[in-house]
């Protein structure tokens, strides 16, 4: 199968995806069974609400399109390496969190091999179907597992910072991208509109705050006053009719008030000042900076904790609203995903 080949299937899927968000009360036998497959996730895992799954594939509709595609890889030299089985462990902390993974080994011409997430089982496979049945030279390159994995390769592999240590042990010998903890900040100066900080709330309250370009961690100035940040805060308030959040927010809040923990709470987020970057479900921390070079100091410090930043400053690489809408080059830890599939062979 030639990369044009690839490309093409792979916007046709994303061109069904496209008529699936624009129709999916369509009777045609792709929107059913995609609405079949949608609702049974949900059921598997509650985080996964329908409108949350949707805005996953809305994204990838978008993202997958010849254009977007050919560009992502045309700085890249595809097809003179080895064709190798790439094991990919993948996440399960937000709907499609291992698609890109998915993507990249097929894209390059590598046989994919993918060991599920209990939590996130049935949207990649499904996807995987409907690829085959566009082009079927994928039906020999596309296998999944929740068991041990079979003979590979390679392998990319995603988890905490504690499996990311077993991962380092068990592959040490394979040619391999371990991918551990790493949450994103943002950081504001007070200048801020007040359509920049509602953008801002997409990007902490998106998937529940649960992937890891949400933002967990606001950087402000001393004088900071966090009036205007809860008043743009507040069209995301039916987050708390969630039960897990719910619960999640509750709890935390209980913690936090019996140790005497000063907060900042708007009745379903709470602002905790605090150092640490990685953040529990309904909280977000913050930390004060007094000038610019000071924060710059902070932020390399912190940098192997962090997966992206928000903002307006030189500092941030993202605008307010998009870290979770990374382009096909934006990979995960900043390790490039096809380089290293076309150079370890």
């Amino acid at each position: 199968m030639t990369l044009d080949a690839r490309i093409d299937a792979f916007s046709k899927l994303g061109f069904s995806l496209q008529n699936y968000i624009d129709s999916p009360d369509s009777s045609s036998n792709f929107s059913q069974k995609l609405t079949n497959v949608l609702r049974n996730a949900e059921l598997q895992n509650a985080w996964f609400t329908q409108d949350q799954i949707h805005s996953a594939l809305e994204d990838w509709s978008k993202t997958l399109t010849q254009d977007q595609l050919s560009k992502w890889l045309q700085p890249y030299t595809l097809g003179d390496y080895t064709k190798q089985r790439v094991a990919v462990v993948m996440a399960g902390n937000i709907p499609l969190v291992g698609f890109h993974d998915f993507l990249s080994v097929l894209i390059t011409g590598h046989h994919f091999i993918g060991k599920l997430s209990s939590n996130d089982s049935l949207l990649v496979p499904f996807l995987a179907e409907e690829l085959i049945a566009i082009e079927p030279e994928f039906k020999s390159k596309i296998e999944f597992t929740k068991e041990k994995l079979p003979e590979f390769d390679a392998v990319i592999a995603t988890g905490s910072n504690n499996t990311a240590r077993y991962f380092e042990y068990y592959f040490k010998d394979k040619p391999h991208i371990i991918r551990k903890n790493r949450n994103s900040a943002a950081i504001l100066d007070g200048t801020e509109s007040k359509e920049d900080l509602e953008a801002l709330g997409h990007d902490v309250f998106k998937y529940f705050g649960l992937g890891c370009r949400n933002v967990s961690k606001l950087f402000v100035p001393e004088t900071y006053d966090f009036d205007n940040f809860f008043k743009a805060m507040f069209g995301y308030k039916d987050l708390i009719n969630h039960h897990k959040y719910a619960n999640n927010y509750d709890y935390n809040k209980a913690v936090y008030l019996m140790s005497s923990v000063k907060l900042l709470d708007n009745g379903f987020l709470l602002l905790k000042e605090d150092e640490k970057f990685s953040s529990p479900i309904g909280v977000l921390f913050y930390e004060t900076y007094t000038d610019e070079m000071q924060l710059k100091a902070r932020l390399l410090e912190e940098q192997q904790n962090i997966q992206c930043i928000v903002g307006q400053r030189s500092l941030s690489a993202v605008d307010f609203g998009q870290a979770q809408h990374p382009g096909l080059a934006d990979y995960a830890d900043g390790v490039d995903t096809i380089k290293f599939l076309i150079e370890n062979n």
